[in-house]
């Protein structure tokens, strides 16, 4: 589990997190949600578990949403870091 925990490099990183703001912006905002969504990100740094807390954001059929969105590569870190995980069937 160290890995979870562990940056991507930056261009990983970056993808994740403009696809993210993206698929949030998709979504209703009458009562603020999806904007308060895309402030936490926005500003985020690739430090830490970031990454993988940018994925937790999203419930498992929105995180399918989300792999569909992102590169093979970028799947294939979170899939690393899910090994082992219930989760890891979007990220196939």
């Amino acid at each position: 589990m160290k890995l979870y925990y562990t940056p991507p490099d930056d261009e990983v990183f970056e993808e994740m997190k403009r696809e993210a703001i993206k698929l949030w912006r998709t979504y209703d905002d009458t009562y603020g949600y999806a904007t308060e969504k895309v402030n936490r990100i926005k500003d985020i740094k690739n430090i830490e578990d970031n990454f993988m807390y940018i994925v937790a954001m999203f419930d498992p059929f929105n995180q399918q949403k989300l792999a569909n969105k992102v590169s093979e590569k970028t799947k294939k870190e979170v899939q690393k870091r899910l090994e082992g995980s219930f989760s890891l069937f979007a990220w196939a």
